[in-house]
């Protein structure tokens, strides 16, 4: 048994840009994007993190650099999907918790539980999401972007 734990950041970005809001493969429409070179997915970035914590093979940074710059793929599934293959075991479980104060998340977990197991190829119900604006304590919980942290068990 490995146990990994992945953390990404983002800021919001201007509303005016042609990007969207994208949480674990998710669109949140209307809402203003997250700032990144790629869709800025910071769901999917934590769990690449977290898969790396279990490989030690440097996937956000190294890899996702050459596929975001030289190949030009912003999908942060795609990155996800380039981790799996250095998995080298089997997903029991992944726990995801989100820090922001918008938007809400709770509507769309049930959407984004099904999306990131179709990327990790396990069933939505070995997937944990829980969201909370921290009180407003932090940046995250005052509003100006969104903080994730998961925790993957892998056989």
């Amino acid at each position: 048994m490995r146990v990994g734990i992945g953390q990404d950041s983002h800021r919001f970005t201007d509303c005016s840009s042609h990007k969207k809001l994208v949480l674990g493969g998710v669109v949140f429409p209307g809402e203003p994007p997250l700032e990144g070179n790629s869709d800025a997915d910071a769901v999917l970035h934590s769990i690449a993190n977290a898969i790396s914590g279990v490989t030690c093979v440097n996937i956000l940074g190294d890899i996702s650099d050459k596929m975001c710059f030289e190949q030009g793929i912003k999908d942060s599934s795609a990155y996800v999907r380039k981790a799996m293959e250095t998995l080298g075991g089997r997903i029991l479980h992944l726990s995801v918790a989100i820090e922001c104060k918008t938007p809400v998340i709770s509507p769309y977990i049930p959407e984004m539980r099904k999306s990131i197991s179709e990327i990790l190829e396990i069933p939505p119900e070995c997937i944990g999401i829980t969201a909370t604006s921290g009180e407003g304590l932090t940046d995250f919980g005052r509003g100006l972007g969104i903080q994730v942290f998961s925790c993957i068990t892998v056989e």
